[in-house]
């Protein structure tokens, strides 16, 4: 529902460390972005997404950062981008100047890190993968534990007895199958 003349921000996730921010613009089929990073904000304009409307988008950040260190990374449907921020320490408690909630502004639970949890220990959880993870849980692995080992029916040999329904009676006390007969009236 926005006015005539109103333009839309895209979609923005963000995720953060003690010295860096990572903030992600969503905006798919968005050829020439204008992007421009400074100490204190962020600016996105670019046409894009599924109607091509005009995006934009000026993120007042909570602190200052160092635009010198920017990294961008445009990735097809996002414009990935690194801030360091000027004074590496305790996390933000957001990611802007104002004390609001913004529609357009979410976080990024892929990148994200609890202060608390060391960047050491962040970075092995990231660099696990998804079968890593299984064999440590006990899914996924080695001989007769997992997908594609010895011992499974993925990409491996059957070693475990199958069952068997042929010798099951279907019949029971009431004909073939008890299940047709007719409910009983609630009271």
């Amino acid at each position: 529902m926005t006015q005539e003349g109103q333009v839309t921000p895209p979609p923005v996730i963000w995720a953060q460390r003690s010295n860096l921010l990572f903030v992600t613009i969503c905006l798919e089929d968005c050829a020439d972005p204008t992007i421009k990073v400074e100490a204190d904000k962020v600016y996105f304009k670019g046409v894009g997404g599924t109607e091509k409307k005009l995006h934009e988008v000026i993120i007042n950040l909570y602190k200052e950062i160092d635009p010198d260190k920017t990294v961008q990374s445009p990735k097809g449907r996002n414009f990935e981008l690194v801030l360091y921020k000027k004074e590496s320490g305790p996390f933000w408690p957001r990611l802007t100047q104002e004390n609001k909630k913004f529609h357009w502004l979410k976080s990024d639970f892929n990148k994200w890190q609890d202060e608390d949890e060391s960047d050491e220990e962040a970075g092995n959880m990231n660099s696990n993968s998804l079968e890593e993870m299984m064999r440590q849980m006990g899914g996924l692995g080695g001989e007769g534990s997992g997908f594609g080992g010895e011992g499974t029916g993925i990409g491996g040999e059957y070693n475990i007895d199958k069952p068997n329904f042929d010798d099951l009676d279907m019949g029971g006390e009431d004909g073939p199958d008890s299940d047709d007969d007719e409910m009983p009236d609630l009271e």
